[in-house]
């Protein structure tokens, strides 16, 4: 199955323009998916004590984590759709990460030390990105930093990321072409 993790709160933006492509092609080729969409949920990104009290034990005391975990668990390819802001991923992904990649769950442990991936294994994870300043301003952290730390640690394999860049201020032709190069991509 294909879960798709949508962090844009306005339904006008580019980003939701991408999401809306990206279904047209899975629903056209019969493919299953979920999206996750943090905002539209209601996602809270802070930790709370609650949760935070079962974390290493693979449990959270948030119903909708808990949604976002057995979806998890039967997903083979992710896509995530965000827009770069401060250089990163928004703080609402940051929490996904955060309570979402449960210990005995997303990963564990190794006699070293090491975080090492548990029981998700994604075989295909595609990241989309918009941003305003030239993709490889932001690739120390998102190919240097984001993937290997974050994703490679939890299961999320087999990174490709595409960034739209100068979305809301280049020309329309720039959306037009990205939305084009997303639909072949997925």
């Amino acid at each position: 199955m294909t879960t798709i993790l949508y962090a844009h709160p306005y339904g006008g933006s580019f980003n939701h323009a991408i999401l809306s492509e990206i279904e047209r092609k899975l629903t056209s080729e019969n493919k299953e998916y979920e999206i996750l969409d943090l905002y539209a949920d209601g996602f809270n990104p802070a930790l709370e004590a609650a949760s935070l009290r079962l974390y290493s034990r693979g449990e959270t005391a948030d119903p909708l984590v808990e949604r976002y975990v057995r979806t998890l668990l039967r997903t083979d390819e992710f896509i995530m759709v965000f827009p770069v802001w401060w250089g990163m991923i928004p703080a609402i992904v940051k929490g996904f990460f955060d309570k979402v990649m449960l210990s005995g769950m997303a990963y564990r442990y190794d006699d070293g030390g090491n975080l090492v991936p548990d029981k998700l294994q994604v075989n295909r994870t595609v990241m989309i990105t918009t941003s305003q300043s030239d993709t490889e301003r932001f690739r120390p952290f998102f190919a240097g930093y984001f993937k290997p730390m974050v994703l490679d640690a939890v299961g999320l394999n087999n990174l490709e990321w595409y960034n739209c860049p100068q979305t809301a201020h280049g020309p329309a032709e720039n959306r037009t072409a990205f939305l084009r190069m997303i639909h072949d991509k997925i």
